[in-house]
């Protein structure tokens, strides 16, 4: 018998939607669902919007408890980035402290920054206070980072190198070649994107490793 899979995967867009595919990292933005196990209109209750490591301490839990959290899974971490999520400081440790350590180079502060201090900023980059939307800015290839998520030609995926990796739920597709100067969707807050350009390599879905980006 075929289960219904649940509203909590991620998209680079930031859209939750339902499908059977895990992804290799998971989050949360506070609890989004009813006692039902439906999500309902609210898209996040915090601005402390993480991604976690898939299984802690052999620890099983119970991905939409009751009034707590509403656990979300995002195919990589380049994907949880471009949504808007930064690593968890608890269970992905040395991944928080090498993402806070290139954000206070990025941003020239004399020490990291606190959690709540960046997700402060991230929010106001990351939704649209007027549509509660995803935020986006026009770009061009040449000039952003490999390991951000734009939207080429209607479709989201990964910057590696001069290339292109349409994002599916299960993984990227082929790399498409894209030129330097191509105009593009950038959907990675642009606080993330400094962080990035500044030595911060996020964590990519296997099917992204082959492409020498």
């Amino acid at each position: 018998m075929s289960v219904t899979p649940l509203q909590n995967r991620v998209t680079p867009a930031g859209e939750i939607v339902a499908d059977p595919a895990r992804g290799t990292l998971m989050g949360n933005r506070g609890c989004l669902h009813r006692a039902d196990r439906t999500l309902g209109v609210a898209r996040w209750r915090s601005k402390m919007w993480i991604c976690c490591v898939l299984r802690w301490r052999d620890v099983r839990r119970d991905v939409m408890p009751p009034g707590r959290w509403t656990a979300l899974f995002f195919l990589d971490e380049a994907t949880a980035l471009a949504a808007g999520h930064r690593p968890c400081g608890y269970c992905r440790r040395a991944a928080y402290a090498s993402f806070t350590d290139a954000w206070r180079r990025a941003a020239g502060l004399a020490r990291p920054p606190r959690a709540g201090e960046m997700d402060a900023t991230l929010h106001a980059e990351r939704v649209d206070r007027r549509t509660r939307r995803q935020r986006t800015r026009a770009a061009l290839a040449g000039e952003l980072p490999g390991g951000v998520m734009i939207r080429h030609d209607g479709t989201c995926g990964l910057l590696a190198g001069e290339s292109f990796l349409p994002w599916t739920h299960r993984g990227y597709l082929a790399p498409v070649a894209l030129r330097a100067g191509t105009r593009v969707e950038l959907l990675t807050p642009p606080s993330t994107v400094a962080v990035i350009a500044a030595g911060y390599r996020p964590l990519r879905h296997p099917s992204a490793m082959a492409d020498p980006g």
